[in-house]
């Protein structure tokens, strides 16, 4: 059993604990190391016995509700210039983290791995951190479930992003958040437990089935685009105060391509 078991018992406190745990957020909370021996067990591993070694280590987590989502991404993605705000993911803008909904000026919750492509749910991989962000409901309308690709027309209300009839291409500045999230969303969701398969392919148009593209250039965003300390940051508030589980490729950029590569 990796050292990790004992010193992260807060993981196996109920969701209702979590929601009555006091605020902490990305503004006043500073970015941490990754936790001793948490990826014990990885050393000189590569390929599918990465990606197994990675699974088993970030399953052991704790689900939020769907509703616990909400406060959730108030504390993960606020903005550190303005506390009251949460930052968009899509347009970059700040927005009141109290407009949230489904109106139009609201923001929401992307499912940057769609929940469609895979019968997510609302529970379990629907409800994962490591994947929602803050939205403006408009955006992600646009957005819907259509794969990752370059490419298209500008988005309204998010210009710096474009989209054509199967896919859609965040901004530079969130194109490596994009690709570590659904990398994330790869290893951590294998099939097992009654949950959905998810793998990445090379294509676009993927619909239904527990798909996501395209690959090749996802792999591309995560060496253009590195982890910047407000992407480090929500790892790290996620694993303590919420799920207790991190998504290794914010931690360990090179194992994509030891992987994938």
């Amino acid at each position: 059993m990796r050292g990790r078991t004992a010193s992260r018992a807060a993981g196996m406190v109920s969701v209702l604990m979590l929601a009555s745990a006091a605020p902490v957020s990305a503004g006043q909370y500073g970015a941490t190391d990754v936790p001793d021996g948490y990826y014990s067990g990885t050393e000189g591993l590569s390929g599918a016995a990465l990606k197994t070694a990675l699974h088993d280590i970030v399953s052991d987590s704790t689900v939020l509700t769907y509703d616990q989502v909400w406060a959730a991404l108030r504390v993960t993605d606020e903005d550190p210039a303005d506390p009251a705000s949460v930052v968009l993911l899509y347009s970059g803008l700040s927005r009141d983290a109290d407009d949230n909904g489904g109106a139009l000026g609201d923001w929401n919750r992307e499912h940057v791995w769609p929940k469609s492509h895979g019968d997510l749910g609302t529970y379990g991989p629907g409800s994962d951190l490591h994947h929602l962000r803050p939205t403006d409901v408009r955006v992600n309308s646009i957005r819907g479930s259509k794969d990752f690709d370059l490419g298209g027309q500008p988005v309204d209300d998010a210009p710096d992003n474009s989209t054509d009839h199967d896919s859609f291409e965040p901004r530079d500045e969130v194109k490596g958040d994009v690709a570590r999230m659904v990398l994330y969303m790869a290893v951590r969701y294998e099939g097992g437990s009654g949950e959905p398969d998810l793998e990445l392919n090379d294509r676009t148009g993927n619909g239904s089935v527990p798909r996501l593209g395209r690959l090749s250039v996802l792999l591309d965003w995560h060496a253009a685009d590195p982890p910047d300390a407000f992407e480090r940051t929500r790892n790290d508030l996620i694993d303590e105060r919420y799920q207790h589980n991190r998504n290794p490729f914010i931690d360990h950029p090179e194992w994509a391509d030891e992987i994938w590569g």
